[in-house]
């Protein structure tokens, strides 16, 4: 069971570097990385929309995308 929890975290931590990676870019409508960018941003979005309401942006810096990294990652060790 904790194993198939940790697959789903570094699962979801892999689609987060995604995102993040993918935001660097504009994409057009017409790029084949659209689909990968959309999907990243649907499984991701739910979680750090309300994250977002709580935790102020400093600047141009998405701190909830920073804290939901810690967060993974403390979880991550705690079920190592």
């Amino acid at each position: 069971m904790i194993g198939i929890l940790r697959f789903l975290l570094i699962a979801y931590l892999i689609i987060l570097i995604g995102r993040a990676i993918l935001s660097w870019f504009p994409l057009s409508p017409s790029s084949p990385l659209r689909p990968l960018n959309d999907f990243c941003i649907a499984v991701t979005e739910p979680v750090l929309a309300p994250m977002r309401r709580v935790i102020p942006p400093a600047g141009m810096f998405d701190l909830s995308f920073l804290v939901l990294w810690f967060v993974i990652i403390i979880l991550l060790n705690v079920l190592h």
